[in-house]
């Protein structure tokens, strides 16, 4: 039963099972006012939430945001800061923000003026430009000594990479994409048509998330660490799990998500240019990635690591996207080193 519930709540990307509430930073909101989006449109009465750990030094120069993945919460991150985990908030000041759509900052699910389907569609570089002015505005931090995130808060750190590239001394994406590969868009296209295609339905969306659950799943880890994990007479129990803590989402802010990662791709600022993108890059880059991932595509992190010429790690185990499942301890030691590294 343990571990069925375990990998259930992987699949929510709470890669270390994150449900406990104890030693939680406090919930914290900043009330923006109306947010202009990449797109022209304008995000009403914009409330985005965040989380703190540790203290910010006298010169302001130790600190660090951490970046939620995809349909996560800070609250998930939690387990992942704090002395000898991730990263140390005895040593660093650890700003965690959550992003658009998740329902914790500004979503489709939570909006007074914008609910539902009326809520404008975000971008990965409008998450990263409200991180900016949560910085600036209420925490009054000019400056970052690091950004990191995992999944979708990879792909946000190559945003911060481009968009802010004098804003930080140090970028950790992990297991994020510069760009989605033909393959990750299928992936994600196949979760929009299953919410699509349930939306008018009686039980549209708890139909929706459980074949969204199922999606997932199906590419979270790898066939054969599924298939040694979960036994057939599991399994039905393993996704009955998956669906119930799925359901508890929103089908929309899983749309408006989705649709974010998809129109990802941090070159279109250059005119498509991938090296006039790396020659816009100011941080010190260290790239993670895992060579088995079936939901990020390693290559175009690898390519764009490459131009940049900055160090890579290669996640190679068996656990696919999981990568604390499998890989946890180099993680930790690969991003701890690289912080450390002055």
């Amino acid at each position: 039963m343990k571990s069925y519930n375990r990998v259930a709540s992987i699949v929510l990307f709470a890669l270390l099972a994150m449900q406990s509430a104890k030693g939680q930073s406090v919930q914290k909101f900043a009330e923006l006012g109306d947010f202009r989006l990449e797109s022209g449109e304008i995000i009403r009465e914009c409330r985005i939430g965040y989380r703190t750990f540790g203290e910010l030094n006298h010169e302001k120069s130790n600190a660090v945001l951490f970046t939620t993945w995809f349909i996560g919460t800070t609250a998930d991150l939690v387990d992942l800061i704090g002395p000898g985990k991730l990263v140390d908030s005895s040593k660093y000041f650890v700003i965690a923000v959550d992003a658009f759509g998740n329902g914790v900052s500004s979503s489709p699910s939570n909006s007074k003026l914008q609910p539902g389907p009326k809520f404008p569609q975000f971008s990965i570089r409008d998450m990263v430009n409200v991180q900016h002015e949560l910085l600036m505005r209420e925490l009054k931090i000019k400056h970052l000594y690091a950004v990191t995130g995992i999944s979708m808060g990879g792909m946000q750190i190559f945003q911060w990479m481009v968009s802010y590239p004098e804003f930080m001394d140090k970028a950790i994406p992990i297991i994020g994409t510069p760009r989605q590969t033909s393959y990750d868009l299928l992936f994600w296209q196949a979760q929009l048509n299953a919410i699509e295609a349930n939306r008018n339905c009686e039980t549209g969306e708890n139909r929706a998330m459980q074949v969204v659950a199922a999606i997932l799943s199906l590419a979270f880890q790898t066939p054969s660490y599924f298939a040694s994990h979960i036994t057939p007479e599991g399994f039905g129990q393993f996704l009955a799990e998956v669906e119930k803590n799925l359901m508890r989402l929103n089908v929309n802010d899983v749309a408006w998500q989705i649709k974010a990662m998809m129109n990802l791709d941090v070159y279109k600022s250059f005119g498509g240019s991938k090296e006039q993108t790396a020659g816009a890059v100011r941080a010190r880059v260290l790239v993670i990635v895992s060579q088995q991932d079936h939901i990020v595509n390693p290559a175009p992190s690898q390519e764009l690591a490459k131009l940049l010429k900055v160090e890579t790690v290669i996640l190679s185990g068996d656990c696919g996207h999981d990568v604390f499942a499998c890989d946890g301890d180099k993680l930790r030691a690969a991003v701890t080193q690289f912080l450390n590294k002055y």
